[in-house]
């Protein structure tokens, strides 16, 4: 399916957290937290101003990216989770 955010919003897929501590624990699946880092999948044409023109986007499709906790809305496309989101939620692009 193909996908394609509408104005200001963004497809994110989240990168998974590591199942292990700095010190080796491994961790189970109810004690992880849920990721803040997730890559670009797609972007809607930008924010319209008001003088009627598209706001560019300072992310790109492709990049990895650093979210605020309760940022976006979970969506499911075929049978993967992803996150709909504004770029307002963008914390940082990690490089």
């Amino acid at each position: 399916m193909n996908v394609r955010p509408l104005g200001e919003k963004m497809l994110i897929k989240r990168i998974e957290a590591q199942g292990k501590t700095a010190g080796g624990i491994v961790l189970p699946d109810t004690a992880k937290e849920k990721p803040r880092e997730g890559k670009v999948i797609a972007i809607g044409d930008g924010k319209l101003l008001k003088n009627g023109e598209r706001a560019k986007f300072q992310v790109k499709k492709g990049e990895r990216v650093l979210f605020s906790s309760y940022g976006g809305t979970e969506v499911k496309i075929d049978g993967e989770e992803y996150l709909l989101m504004s770029e307002d939620d963008i914390l940082a692009i990690i490089e």
